[in-house]
């Protein structure tokens, strides 16, 4: 019996879909080494080694103080198209049609990437959805650009998000976290039409991207012990604490990041100076870390091992203060000035790192404070509750932990909203908006 047209066009979208998550896989691969040798270079440092310090080592903490003011220069100069995480120009096109070439184009694409893996490399607390997510975005545009026939299925708008969500898939390996981003933060739509076109997409795209043998679960397969009813208990204050945290994180992440920008543009090798000098203090200070996308950091806490920035370790209280304000302060020198990156891992690392030391202070498990803080300060951060539940469960790896996790998620969400109104790719939408728009009216084109 011949299979029906409507059957044979399902089958046609369905390898259309597959070949753009291959596409954005194979794009995101090298982006994934980046995040790699991130992570290698970071372990060196005595905080992960136990090592004392070297004069190598001394020198990749130090990094940001060379690298800063060369990427600020860059930035204020031709390289100003590739400035930003990614997310917001990936937004404000979705929102604006006529500004997607300027947006999405292959120029900005291109420096963006080379920012961000410099200054990844340089050990900078930036998290990576920002490129990964501009990098899929770009390139599902790019393909419907080249084939419209091919990809007139879709409309455009939803094209590029699915390609965004993609690109995170294959950045995190997460493919139902790359799903839910596209409906919970780049469309606001739950519609079958962008569903199963998304699952297939990010789940090609994380298969793609990950064939070098990333861990099912990266930060380790961690069992809970403790019983649920103690989760949803504990739940309750970390979640508050993480959330607000995570809130407070993105707002002076937006309070600087409208106060910073116009400044460093004026003045980018002075600020480029001053805002790598604390950086590599920071470094210095905390063994290393405050520096990376804080991965290693929250690998580190959940294995329990070495010395670790918890109350009760050889740090004590006031040490692990000052690494949870390092974790907070640290990303936002980088991404207020405009160094392309994301929040996602930073938010996580707050999280983790605060849960962990109030666990541990009162008695408890360090491994059930990771769990229940991460999700909080990510939640709380950017207020996507269920994409940070799956996040979570993805790191952690043990389904025990999702009644901990959904409500400190939950309540993380509400209480960083509290601090933080907007969410907050949202908010910094706007103000990368307001900044090009300064940045055109003083060119010399838009005064004659």
């Amino acid at each position: 019996m011949p299979r029906s047209p409507l059957h044979r066009r399902d089958l046609r979208s369905l390898g259309r879909l597959l070949g753009l998550g291959v596409v954005v896989g194979l794009a995101c691969w090298p982006l994934n080494l980046v995040d790699d040798a991130q992570a290698f270079l970071q372990t060196r440092l005595p905080g992960f080694s136990g090592q004392p310090w070297s004069p190598w080592t001394v020198a990749i903490a130090a990094s940001p103080l060379l690298v800063m003011p060369i990427l600020l220069v860059l930035q204020a100069g031709r390289l100003g198209i590739g400035a930003g995480s990614g997310i917001p120009q990936t937004l404000r096109s979705l929102e604006e049609a006529d500004q997607a070439n300027r947006l999405l184009g292959a120029a900005p694409t291109t420096a963006r990437l080379g920012l961000w893996t410099a200054a990844s490399l340089a050990l900078m607390p930036l998290g990576r959805e920002g490129p990964v997510v501009h990098l899929g975005a770009a390139i599902a545009q790019a393909l419907q650009r080249l084939f419209p026939r091919l990809l007139s299925g879709l409309r455009r708008e939803h094209l590029v998000a699915i390609g965004a969500g993609a690109g995170l898939a294959g950045g995190f390996n997460s493919p139902l976290m790359g799903t839910l981003f596209v409906m919970e933060e780049l469309t606001g739509s739950y519609s079958s039409t962008l569903v199963w076109p998304s699952l297939v997409a990010c789940s090609a795209a994380a298969l793609i991207s990950n064939l070098d043998g990333i861990p099912l679960f990266p930060l380790g397969m961690v069992p809970a012990t403790e019983p649920e009813w103690q989760q949803l208990l504990l739940s309750l204050p970390i979640g508050v604490g993480a959330g607000l945290l995570g809130g407070l994180f993105a707002r002076i992440l937006l309070v600087s990041s409208r106060w910073l920008k116009p400044r460093v543009l004026q003045r980018p090798w002075g600020w480029g100076l001053a805002l790598g000098a604390g950086l590599a203090l920071m470094a210095l200070l905390s063994g290393g870390w405050s520096g990376g996308d804080g991965e290693p950091l929250m690998e580190q806490l959940l294995e329990g091992r070495g010395p670790l920035p918890v109350a009760g370790a050889p740090l004590g209280l006031v040490g692990w203060a000052l690494v949870l304000a390092a974790r907070v302060l640290a990303p936002v020198l980088a991404l207020a000035a405009g160094v392309p990156g994301g929040l996602i891992d930073p938010a996580f690392t707050i999280g983790a790192v605060f849960g962990s030391g109030v666990l541990t202070a009162l008695g408890g498990s360090a491994q059930l404070g990771v769990a229940l803080g991460m999700a909080g300060g990510l939640a709380g951060a950017t207020q996507l509750p269920l994409m940070t539940v799956l996040f979570s469960m993805r790191l952690a790896g043990d389904q025990q932990w999702l009644f901990g996790i959904l409500m400190s998620a939950v309540i993380g969400a509400y209480a960083g909203r509290r601090l933080q109104g907007e969410p907050i790719y949202h908010a910094l939408s706007d103000v990368h908006h307001d900044n090009q728009s300064d940045r055109q009216s003083e060119s010399p084109a838009a005064r004659a």
